[in-house]
């Protein structure tokens, strides 16, 4: 016999998948165990077969697993090929009805396959189910709503409980923009859903007015300027001491009163300085002599 096996990724962690030629044979949590120890522990129940990796033998039950996994598939469709006694079939084959994101309790089963009171084998040959999740032993709970033990855990278990209950009823899912209804066995394009205009009022906005800011403008004051000359010198003579600039104006003095030029505030004159005294008897003499002659003549 050859068995084909291959480890995928899944929400729930690394799941160890083989197949024989007729159908899925193991799908098992790896939980920490090894490849070589998930082997040794199927090899008593196949002592003569050739176990072989191949991803491409068990590519349809992958993409079927990714669909469970995406919220796309609701119920496989692949061929099986569990091994058990007649009880374990009896029970998986019912396990196998449970509707997707439903539950049933061990009581339930124990009816459904004719024995009332055997709840507590149905538990060992739930335990015993060699194709989790594709065969659902995780909807199976208490009586009293319990989620009671799981070979996976009860965390998978209540993970996977709540993945179904999530995807079973769609609330706000897109769907198709063209929906068909059957009528006398013709598939009719439905209506579309016309949706009547909201009337809406909309206030004219009033106007805004702003009023004006009152600006005082303060008149400015004239401002006096004195010429650049006197700056200068005024400057030149503050940073200077008391005796210094005294000694600096007057020799700046100096060669404008040799001149005869007189600083009058912001305007220079200049005029002939002469001794009184000698201008005045030469004038009066010249008169003096002058004037005999004229008249005598």
């Amino acid at each position: 016999m050859r068995l084909a096996y291959h480890v995928m990724s899944s929400p729930v962690g690394l799941l160890f998948v083989a197949r024989t030629e007729r159908g899925l044979r193991y799908l098992d949590f790896m939980e920490r165990k090894s490849l070589k120890r998930m082997i040794a522990m199927h090899e008593p129940d196949v002592p003569d077969a050739l176990w072989e990796p191949s991803l491409l033998g068990l590519k349809s039950y992958v993409d079927q697993l990714e669909q469970y996994f995406s919220g796309d598939r609701m119920r496989f469709t692949l061929p099986l090929d569990p091994v058990g006694t007649q009880f374990q079939m009896d029970v998986w084959n019912v396990l196998a009805e449970i509707p997707y994101g439903e539950t049933r309790t061990y009581i339930d089963i124990a009816r459904a396959i004719g024995q009332p009171r055997g709840s507590r084998a149905v538990g060992l040959a739930n335990n015993q189910n060699p194709l989790s999740i594709v065969v659902p032993c995780h909807r199976v709970i208490g009586a009293h709503g319990d989620l009671v033990g799981y070979g996976g855990g009860l965390q998978r278990k209540r993970w996977l409980l709540d993945h179904e209950a999530r995807f079973a009823k769609p609330v706000g899912r897109t769907v198709d923009l063209f929906m068909a209804e059957k009528a006398g066995g013709v598939l009719v394009a439905a209506k579309p859903v016309t949706k009547k205009p909201v009337a809406v009022k909309l206030a004219a906005a009033k106007p805004v007015t702003k009023k004006p800011v009152a600006v005082k403008l303060a008149a400015a004051k004239p401002v006096a300027t004195k010429p650049v000359a006197v700056k200068l010198a005024a400057a030149k003579l503050a940073g200077m001491k008391p005796l210094a600039a005294k000694r600096v104006a007057a020799k700046r003095v100096a060669p404008f009163a040799k001149r005869g030029v007189v600083h009058t505030g912001t305007r220079t004159t200049s005029a002939r300085l002469e001794p009184a005294a000698a201008r005045s008897p030469v004038r009066s003499t010249a008169r003096s002599s002058a004037a005999p002659g004229r008249r005598r003549g």
